[in-house]
């Protein structure tokens, strides 16, 4: 793996001021970015380095991975930590990265392109034979096939953005009467957070529990799980 002594933090808040605390405690220089709407946050205060990266929004600034590349380059920043969120989980971001000659904290562009996006992971756990929740994840995005594929599932249905996670992008639909304005806010929400409208379809558990199995690896090979993790 490429060595680097400089760590660009590629998120806000509170994730970028805990990816900063720990690459400074690991001796490396750090630099944050930050919308103009951000300039006095505490994770440009307690960087090394600070490069603003645009406007408020999101898609103009956290969001625009050419801009997040240019401030690595500038700020002589050898690898990007994405932290979590926004491009964290953007295959294409990552693959970047790795175009631009920067390591990406995170996993492999394959990796993500696989597994995160949810339509795309859903896709391969049903063909390896894995019991998946009833639903759609097709590639035809049309609103017409997104309400035709809704009223064979039935109600209750989850509304959930493919990418990202955290909650954004979900609408639940109890009366199908509901469903078009869900896909409609869904779409504008998860393209607003994750830079990507594609959405999936799943009849809705309702009151689950959230269970997941944690594996940790890293890029020499080495993997560990973390066992049972309540999310709920």
């Amino acid at each position: 793996m490429t060595q680097f002594t400089s760590v660009l933090v590629a998120n806000r808040g509170e994730i970028a001021c805990r990816v900063i605390r720990t690459a400074k405690a690991q001796g490396y220089r750090t630099v944050a970015v930050y919308s103009e709407a951000d300039a006095r946050a505490p994770h440009v205060l307690m960087a090394d380095e600070a490069v603003c990266i645009g406007p408020g929004p999101v898609n103009e600034s956290y969001l625009a991975g050419e801009k997040i590349l240019h401030a690595a380059k500038a700020s002589g920043a050898g690898a990007i930590h994405p932290g979590y969120g926004f491009l964290s989980e953007n295959a294409g971001f990552a693959r970047a990265c790795e175009e631009a000659g920067l390591v990406f904290i995170g996993p492999r562009p394959d990796a993500i392109h696989l597994m995160g996006n949810k339509a795309e992971a859903k896709r391969r756990m049903i063909a390896a034979g894995v019991p998946c929740v009833p639903g759609y994840e097709g590639e035809d995005q049309g609103d017409e096939a997104l309400l035709r594929e809704g009223g064979n599932i039935g109600v209750p249905l989850m509304v959930k953005a493919a990418a990202g996670g955290g909650g954004r992008g979900m609408r639940l639909v109890h009366d199908l009467k509901q469903l078009p304005n869900a896909i409609k806010l869904a779409r504008a929400e998860a393209g607003a957070a994750f830079g990507c409208g594609e959405l999936i379809l799943e009849k809705a558990i309702i009151r689950p529990r959230h269970v997941e199995l944690q594996i940790f690896a890293d890029s020499q090979g080495n993997t560990i799980h973390l066992g049972e993790r309540d999310c709920s």
